[in-house]
């Protein structure tokens, strides 16, 4: 059995490597990002976390998964939380991301299409625009409820592929460190983890290179957010719910934006960064003054 201090390293090299291996092959293959296949390619990438995460515990170390994992469907109140927060975060990337140079709104959706007309056929792109065009009630609205149900159902599920890793191992794994500087590390690793998609195209298709460090900042404030839900709701399904409504929701932070810079928008453009750096702030308010047990302090 490997030393028990090497079990978060043993599990970010295996992560890495396979899931960094997958891409590198995708690519080599011709494989391009934004098609059907490169949703299976990504649903792939998703879950290795997870199979890395059991074959550590188990394999490795002959260790129990479920509770030590914090693999627990008690539902409290941070579920709701975890379902919930994700919308709140994504409206208000929008106006956020609307007072940065090169950013305007848009209800014509001009961003959006412009954006999306790289991987689509110019009948295809007609037919969204006529779709939303005839929608009787907002297109946000309709992303909105489409969003939180898919967050909570596959999406969720996809996410707890991450998130047994994240916010399970590794949260457990670095807990000596305390809540934030754990919680602020695992989200570095996080971003970092997804650089070969954002090579590729991935949320950021104009800044490959630069998007890779938009991605890191995102997800260490992202991934502080998330974590802080987890161990307030002593389970890692929330992490995985309210990773999956980010993904489920992301599409209406782009929604109503016409730009220059793809960095500026989306939850986690810089817009985005701006919303997820007061959430943590008043979470840190919240966890100070009004929780009974800090988390933070600690």
């Amino acid at each position: 059995m490997p030393a028990p201090k090497h079990k978060a390293t043993l599990f970010i090299l295996i992560t890495f490597g396979a899931s960094w291996s997958v891409a590198l092959a995708y690519h080599l293959a011709g494989g391009k990002w934004n098609t059907p296949l490169s949703v299976v390619v990504g649903a792939v990438y998703m879950l290795i976390p997870m199979l890395a995460a059991l074959f550590v515990q188990k394999a490795l170390y002959r260790q129990e998964i479920i509770k030590p994992l914090g693999v627990s469907f008690r539902i409290n109140v941070w579920f709701f939380v975890a379902w919930l927060l994700p919308a709140l975060l994504v409206f208000c990337a929008i106006p956020a991301a609307a007072l940065l140079p090169g950013v305007s709104l848009s209800p014509e959706h001009e961003g959006l299409f412009r954006r999306m007309a790289v991987t689509l056929t110019p009948e295809q792109l007609e037919a969204m625009r006529a779709g939303y065009a005839a929608m009787r009630i907002s297109p946000a609205l309709m992303s909105l409820i489409q969003g939180l149900i898919a967050g909570a159902t596959i999406n969720a599920l996809l996410a707890f592929g991450e998130e047994l890793g994240w916010r399970g191992l590794l949260q457990r794994e670095w807990e000596s460190l305390g809540a934030f500087a754990s919680s602020a590390l695992i989200g570095l690793v996080w971003g970092l983890w997804h650089a070969p998609l954002i090579l590729m195209g991935h949320n950021f298709p104009g800044h490959p290179v630069a998007g890779i460090f938009q991605m890191i900042a995102a997800s260490v404030l992202l991934g502080i957010l998330i974590s802080y839900v987890r161990l307030r709701a002593g389970s890692v399904i929330p992490a995985a719910l309210m990773h999956g409504s980010v993904n489920g929701l992301y599409g209406i932070s782009l929604m109503y934006l016409d730009w220059d810079n793809d960095l500026s928008i989306g939850l986690f453009g810089t817009g985005g960064c701006l919303v997820m750096g007061a959430a943590v702030f008043l979470v840190f308010l919240f966890d100070r003054f009004l929780s009974r047990e800090p988390l933070f302090q600690r």
